[in-house]
């Protein structure tokens, strides 16, 4: 008949197998960790860029949005006054 087989271990080899185990799980989560540290990083730089752009773009619409007024007001009263012009010829003229 067949007799089972049996392994002898000593309790010194399997805590080093435990303690193996244990180190290469702790260097692939040491390695997964660093990577996201890494790429927590890249996002942050890359955010800090966006914001500064964002920045720039409100400063430049700022300006735009002040010129537009700027033409706006001109428009109203270039209409105005030609209104007025076209609706009582004898307004009196400004002196030149």
């Amino acid at each position: 008949m067949n007799e089972p087989s049996t392994v002898t271990y000593t309790t010194a080899e399997i805590l080093k197998r435990i303690e193996d185990k244990m180190d290469s799980n702790h260097k692939e989560l040491s390695q997964k960790i660093d990577k996201q540290s890494e790429k927590i990083g890249s996002i942050e730089v890359e955010l800090t860029e966006v914001k500064t752009e964002l920045k720039g773009m409100n400063k430049r619409l700022d300006s735009q949005e002040f010129i537009n007024r700027s033409v706006a007001i001109g428009v109203i009263v270039a209409l105005t006054s030609g209104a007025i012009k076209l609706f009582f010829p004898n307004f009196p003229n400004l002196p030149h």
